[in-house]
């Protein structure tokens, strides 16, 4: 009997062995046979010859075209391309173990595909956005088969999709052909992943009024628009840990919540932002027209959408879902897929589509939140409705707010937020508004980022920018060019964050973008490049100044100030940290050269979100010459990323008046070159130049350019819109002795909007290559022209500086004044000592020959304007 229940007891152990022993999975990965069906010839049981190693693309195998070469500057350029039909073949050995249990397949992440078993078609699917997952148990039987599957990338879906969603676009992850992430055959259904415990930034997550919350807090979205830019590999990482070194980068500069334009993450990015507190916003892909009598691309979208939602939405960090990116079409069909959306995940909160039809049509009923640009209609040179500081040509008069008023720390969207309300209800049901696409300000490229694409994608369109620079004989400043447009975009990043913030009912902004666009014409107005690192314009610190959980705030009307008027402004705090500031002290410190200035203490309140902390009263009567002043404010007792709240401000001081006229009577000031002044240069004389502009000028745009410049001139320009002047910023030596009483940077700055404002950037192309001006324009990638703002020249006996600004218009205010009188002093010191040397003849050529200015392509947006 002992002997017997020995042997029962050995028998079970075997059979839990066995059971345990029981491989559940058969992981795929690893070498395929391969082959490219590009006429469609090649059947399910071919024997293919060539090898392929997935997961992987064709593109990261060198399978397809190879591209050698190219002009085109649209975007970057895939090394192999391919678009069309593709065999992955394998065979597979299905164990004894697995008789009578259901197998299934699943394809993590791939594009159109049809799965062939034995040289029979078993099952397709055109799910894009989610795993494809196949039941093969009727095929595969215990024992060997032969597994093939057919992808194609260019048949399979809505035709909209290949140029407009990121699921597909070569602008950023291209159109690739492969299956990436787990390929693997499996006896149970893949399972939701588990999320032991939830972020406070998803706890409770739920909208009151016109913000979001979470915890018991208000919460404040500080979001980047995500397209799918992974340079080295042309496809979105499939493993949680790059998912981690990407949205931790994204948290390390303040950013708590990502929007996909068009497209859905993995599962691993979810699992990284459940662990990281990101809030996340999927969207179908799609960009186009909402179209309810196209059957095909509604059934796929809705398809799409439901998919989305059953394989991510346990995730706690999936709290947003938009139907795509501004859409246009048919608002009942939108409203329709929210409310069957809604059934299906009720937890989520819904929006018809990021900026759908360009915001014009406000908010509709079904509409949880609002990501717009706009809230309603406006009048051309209206900006009563908008909810971002900075716009196209095309899109806003002067670009937006920002180009357009004189800077200040005043300006907000709380006018346009109070209209998100949907028709025939009242303001009081207006819903949270989130700025769409906020910023695009522009950079120069760094050329030096070329020997960082080692992977599957190769910037020849950087090269191409790079080769006109060098024939336009500026290369030796690309570096400058870079370093100045950066540090200007920096502080205009800034600016319209901050007004964001300073916008008591807006509930959040998503960025374009802390990284660079690589497509769409090469939009490079990141403050990171495309692979997300720094490209030396700011540290993740001096970011988080102004994109924090809190941030104090200067309200002051002006950065530049008189002597006689002092500083009067407010101080305030956005405070969406989830916790109380209840007596811990605000610290303010307006310094000069880093020495004391003025100084004081505000104890702050418990209030969360936006609140007044108190007023400033600076008194600068000692100040009897231009000065830059630096306002620093400070919380104390807090913590972020080890430092406490921090902002700073640059501000100016300047004389309230100053009288001109001995300066003026030693320098003849004219606006054209006549008889007298020509006269003047002869004997030796200085003349100061003010010519009216000509078709040798460019405008004076005061903030860098919006997106890229080839892209919205051609909207412009089919739209019969002013195009954008399409510069970014000025370049000059903040030593050079023009500066004595106007004190500058490299590179522009608030104090600069009255004299930009006023200009009209000269064309200096003919001028030889070495030549530079004072005041140097930065022109865009497009044109590479060589621009003036001021520049000089000794002309005969005499001596020429030439400024292509009105200073009359300019000293209207105080730092126009300054610069007005700078000019003057330095024109009558013993500094104003042209180096180069140039004819009158030459001089009259220049300012009318006319240059050559190379062919732009059109470029257009998908969006109709």
């Amino acid at each position: 009997m002992k002997n017997l229940t020995t042997i029962l007891l050995m028998a079970g152990l075997c059979l839990n062995m066995q059971a345990e022993a029981l491989p559940k999975y058969i992981d795929l990965s690893g070498t395929w046979l391969f082959a490219l069906d590009r006429n469609k010839t090649i059947q399910a049981g071919d024997q293919l010859t060539e090898t392929i190693q997935l997961p992987g693309t064709t593109d990261t195998n060198k399978k397809g075209d190879y591209t050698a070469r190219s002009e085109e500057t649209t975007q970057l350029s895939r090394r192999w391309s391919y678009k069309g039909r593709a065999w992955y073949q394998k065979e597979v050995d299905i164990p004894v173990s697995w008789k009578g249990k259901p197998v299934y397949l699943t394809l993590e992440r791939t594009k159109p595909s049809e799965v062939y078993v034995d040289g029979k078609f078993a099952v397709s699917s055109n799910d894009i956005s989610t795993p494809q997952v196949f039941e093969l148990s009727k095929w595969l039987k215990p024992g060997k088969h032969q597994l093939a599957i057919m992808i194609d990338n260019g048949y399979g879906v809505p035709e909209q999709l290949y140029e407009s969603s990121h699921a597909y676009t070569e602008s950023t992850q291209t159109n690739w052909n492969g299956i990436i992430g787990k390929i693997e055959l499996s006896i149970q259904l893949p399972s939701p992943s588990q999320v032991k415990v939830v972020h406070q930034n998803f706890r409770d997550f739920h909208i009151e009024g016109q913000h979001f919350y979470a915890n018991g807090h208000v919460i404040y979205l500080r979001g980047k628009h995500d397209a799918c830019v992974w340079p080295l590999t042309g496809h979105v990482a499939m493993d949680v840990e790059s998912w981690r070194k990407y949205l931790g980068t994204c948290g390390a500069y303040g950013i708590n919540h990502i929007r996909f334009h068009s497209w859905c993450p993995p599962e691993a990015a979810f699992v990284a932002a459940d662990e990281l507190g990101i809030i996340m916003q999927p969207e179908l892909p799609f960009w186009g027209s909402f179209d309810e009598q196209d059957d095909t691309l509604m059934t796929f979208l809705h398809k799409e959408g439901v998919n989305i939602l059953r394989t991510y939405g346990h995730h706690p960090s999936f709290r947003l879902f938009a139907l795509g990116n501004e859409l246009w079409g048919s608002i009942e069909k939108m409203a329709e897929f929210v409310e069957d959306f809604r059934k299906i995940a009720p937890d989520k909160f819904y929006t018809f589509g990021s900026n759908y039809y360009l915001g014009y049509q406000g908010v509709k009923k079904g509409m949880d939140y609002f990501t717009t640009c706009r809230v309603g209609g406006e009048g051309w040179g209206n900006y009563n409705t908008h909810t971002r500081g900075s716009f196209s040509f095309a899109d806003a008069a002067d670009g937006g707010v920002i180009n357009h008023f004189y800077p200040n720390t005043m300006m907000n969207f709380e006018e346009g937020c109070q209209l998100a309300y949907p028709e025939g209800t009242a303001w009081t049901k207006a819903v949270p508004v989130i700025s769409h696409e906020t910023a695009q300000f522009q950079t120069y490229p760094d050329y030096d980022e070329i020997k960082k694409y080692t992977g599957v994608l190769y910037p020849y369109n950087m090269e191409v920018f790079r080769n006109r620079l060098e024939k336009a004989g500026m290369l030796d400043q690309a570096k400058d060019f870079h370093k100045a447009s950066g540090l200007w975009s920096l502080q205009l990043y800034k600016q319209d964050i901050e007004m964001d913030l300073r916008t008591k009912n807006m509930a959040g902004f998503q960025l374009l973008d802390l990284q660079d666009y690589p497509g769409q014409g090469s939009a490079y107005v990141g403050i990171l490049n495309a692979f997300m690192e720094p490209k030396g314009i700011c540290t993740e610190r001096e970011w988080r100044q102004w994109c924090a959980p809190v941030v104090p705030l200067l309200i002051a009307d002006r950065f530049c100030f008189t002597n006689q008027e002092g500083i009067r402004a407010w101080i305030q705090v956005a405070n969406y940290s989830g916790e109380s500031l209840n007596g811990k002290t605000l610290c303010w410190q307006l310094t000069s050269n880093s020495k004391g200035v003025a100084s004081g203490k505000i104890l702050l309140p418990s209030t969360e979100g936006l609140f007044t902390a108190g007023e400033l009263c600076i008194d600068l009567s000692a100040f009897d010459k231009p000065t830059k002043l630096q306002l620093s404010l400070s919380i104390g007792e807090t913590e972020y990323f080890g430092a406490p709240y921090h902002n700073t401000y640059d501000l100016w001081v300047y004389p309230a008046w100053s009288d001109l006229s001995k300066l003026e009577s030693l320098v003849m000031v004219t606006n054209e070159l006549n008889d007298i002044a020509i006269s003047q240069l002869q004997k030796g004389k200085s003349v100061l130049l003010m010519p009216d502009s000509t078709d040798l000028c460019v405008g004076g745009l005061f903030t860098t350019d919006y997106w890229n410049y080839r892209m919205f001139k051609t909207i412009s320009e089919n739209n019969k819109k002013p195009v954008s002047p399409g510069t970014l910023g000025i370049l000059t030596d903040p030593n050079h002795p023009i500066f004595n009483g106007f004190p500058t940077e490299m590179h522009t700055n608030w104090q600069w909007f009255p004299i930009i404002k006023a200009s009209h950037p000269m064309i200096l192309d003919n001028t030889s290559p070495d030549y530079r001006p004072i005041i140097q324009v930065i022109d865009n990638v497009e044109r590479n022209h060589k621009l003036g703002l001021v520049f000089e020249f000794q002309v005969d006996k005499g001596k020429l500086l030439v400024c292509m600004a009105d200073l009359e218009a300019a000293t209207s205010y105080p730092e126009g004044r300054a610069f007005y009188r700078s000019i003057l002093e330095y024109m009558t010191s013993g500094d104003f000592t042209p180096k180069t040397h140039i004819t009158l003849e030459d001089f009259k050529k220049l300012m009318t020959n006319p240059v050559v200015e190379g062919k732009i392509g059109e470029l257009n947006n998908i969006s109709p304007y």
